[in-house]
């Protein structure tokens, strides 16, 4: 482990999983997004470790990466209402607010959350 990438892509999957997050509860979300995208390339077809990142990305303001991400996620697994909430919230966080506006929508009817007529 020469350099300090190494460390974010030592161990096997489920230690790096451990390792991230634990970056992630201490509100260390760059680390974790470190550990996080060797993990999700690694395993693409997990949905947790990639939603973690993009959770890392959006909270350590990587918007650009996050939207990437959720995409990405929602291209796989559509029917995932966290991601379409936090891609909503990413666009909204870059200014996108009409951009945003259905994923939002689609996020709060699929939490049963629907406007009073």
């Amino acid at each position: 482990m020469n350099t300090p990438s190494a460390y974010y892509e030592h161990g096997t999957a489920a230690e790096r999983w451990a390792r991230a997050q634990l970056f992630f509860d201490a509100k260390e979300y760059a680390p974790a997004a470190l550990v996080l995208t060797s993990l999700a390339a690694e395993v693409p077809e997990q949905l947790a470790p990639r939603l973690l990142l993009a959770r890392a990305f959006y909270h350590s303001a990587q918007l650009t990466r996050a939207e990437r991400e959720l995409r990405a996620i929602l291209e796989r697994w559509p029917v995932e209402d966290y991601a379409q909430l936090l891609l909503g919230r990413t666009l909204e966080r870059q200014g996108r607010a009409a951009e945003a506006a259905p994923y939002l929508r689609i996020a709060a009817a699929m939490a049963g959350e629907f406007p009073e007529g």
